[in-house]
């Protein structure tokens, strides 16, 4: 179909895969996916598919039903274009222009050194397989690929009633085979600002700069609840009660990169007395050992190291250093509360994703996600009560819905039936802690029926991400058993 780019090409499914590859092979991260987006619309161009763009930049593509299936509902396809970037720190790679180099690695298909993409690229090659092949039965269908999911549902967001003539929805932007979702959480933004205070460094002073790298990081949602450690979190900890009785004043913090990845690196700059120096490395080697032995069980690549470095700012004054520890050390992190309603899922929770240093201020931004709006108003409370002690600025912005589980769907029966049909066991129906585009898409199509499957990907949202190969064959057979057995279209 295409020119391979790399081995994962020949792996089976061939449809889906050889799409992945394609995939991989163009820049795509979030707010920067139009490459990826003009390829598509060209190559359903060239089948002669019905394509077009909203103003927003989503691309809808339709395709008419196979024969003898065109009474059946028509059903809409849905992936997001965008992939979240991350990369170790030894890794040379420019996401806007370098493609990603996926590899087999045993039962699963990873990448050299970043996020693989998987998340939610092979759900989009799957849409576009079913798109490509003409022996997959469908009645009508629709597949609409959205924008800027990862970075703020932009392309959700935007979404406008009229343009989808789809009766039932079909999510492909899960992560582990066996599961459906019907529901997921809401969320917010919450960024809180802090005003600083520099003062001169003193002639005596130096800086040290303290690192702390090789933590697992992950996805903000689906991975909260795992006991993976916050690098800004550990790094602040670090600062405010192990340098005992050391004379120092911060002059950079920072750490993390995406509002919904947990830290995998935090950095500061301190400036100290040249004869504390000595006190400062033996203190962090002695936190280095601690915190690998109350971390052993998960953080097993969590490494400290301190170099003296230059810094064109100046120190934060003693008490704007407390200030901004105290506000750290207090924020909130991890899972707040789990659902009473359903066993085993988070409620709510917040990750304390990236903390940045401006000349006049420092910038700590948060992701609050709940599966219930008075949950997200208490965590918003929550900070807000942290802000004003604090001293600091509070702004909530790009809230989204979550999804209202409906356990009584027709899909969410068609699918299990399917399932168990196949394989001869039920899926598990549930509800996930990470933020769906279908709570906006009810918005302008509240009838539509829903429900959110796919393959088995771990640790998305990290240079660890991996899919596994198997569960993409068996997501691609669950795509085809299910478009077969939509049921009839309401009788006029």
């Amino acid at each position: 179909m295409f020119k391979p780019h790399s081995e994962i090409s020949q792996l089976e499914p061939q449809v889906v895969w050889q799409f992945f590859d394609q995939i991989c092979s163009i820049p795509h991260p979030s707010k920067h996916e139009e490459a990826l987006a003009q390829f598509i619309v060209n190559w359903a161009t060239s089948q002669n598919l019905p394509v077009r763009r909203d103003k927003t930049g989503n691309v809808f593509i339709k395709k008419p039903a196979t024969s003898g299936m065109e009474n059946r509902k028509p059903v809409v396809l849905q992936a997001h274009i965008d992939m979240v970037p991350q990369k170790n720190d030894d890794t040379d790679h420019d996401f806007v222009t370098d493609p990603i180099k996926p590899y087999v690695d045993g039962e699963w298909v990873t990448a050299d050194g970043t996020t693989l993409g998987a998340d939610n690229g092979i759900g989009m090659a799957s849409c576009l397989a079913v798109l490509a092949s003409s022996d997959v039965a469908h009645g009508p269908l629709e597949v609409i690929l959205t924008v800027d999911e990862e970075a703020g549902m932009t392309g959700a967001f935007g979404l406008e009633a009229g343009w989808l003539e789809g009766e039932i929805l079909l999510n492909t932007d899960s992560e582990q085979e066996g599961e459906i979702y019907m529901g997921c959480a809401g969320g917010i933004d919450a960024s809180l600002t802090l005003d600083i205070q520099r003062q001169s460094a003193c002639a005596e002073q130096v800086y040290l700069e303290i690192s702390l790298k090789g933590l697992k990081g992950g996805h903000s949602g689906v991975d909260i609840h795992t006991g993976r450690a916050n690098a800004n979190k550990l790094l602040a900890r670090t600062l405010k009660h192990h340098l005992h009785g050391i004379d120092f004043q911060i002059v950079e913090f920072r750490g993390g990169s995406l509002r919904n990845a947990i830290p995998r690196e935090a950095y500061t700059t301190i400036a100290i007395n040249d004869a504390d120096v000595n006190k400062v490395v033996a203190c962090i080697e002695q936190v280095q050992t601690l915190m690998r032995q109350e971390l052993s069980a998960i953080e097993t690549g969590l490494t400290f190291a301190t170099t003296q470095t230059q810094n064109d700012l100046s120190p934060l004054t003693a008490a704007c250093t407390q200030q901004l520890l105290s506000l750290l050390n207090a924020c909130p992190n991890g899972v707040v509360r789990m659902s009473d309603d359903i066993k085993g899922v988070v409620e709510t929770s917040l990750n304390l994703g990236v903390i940045t240093t401006d000349t006049d201020s420092i910038e700590v931004l948060c992701l609050i996600r709940s599966l219930i709006d008075s949950g997200r108003k208490d965590v918003e409370g929550t900070l807000a009560s942290l802000a004003e002690l604090a001293g600091a600025k509070i702004e909530l912005s790009g809230a989204y819905p979550g999804w209202k589980p409906e356990p009584e769907s027709e899909l969410i029966h068609i699918f299990r039936d399917m399932y168990e049909g196949i394989y001869g066991k039920k899926p598990d129906i549930m509800v996930i802690h990470a933020g769906l585009e279908c709570g906006l898409f009810k918005e302008p199509y509240p009838d539509m029926d829903m429900i959110s499957f796919g393959p088995t990907i771990k640790f998305p949202h990290s240079p660890d991400e991996k899919v596994h190969i198997e569960s993409v064959g068996l997501y691609w057979q669950q795509m085809k058993a299910l478009l077969s057995n939509i049921p009839l279209k309401a009788a006029e």
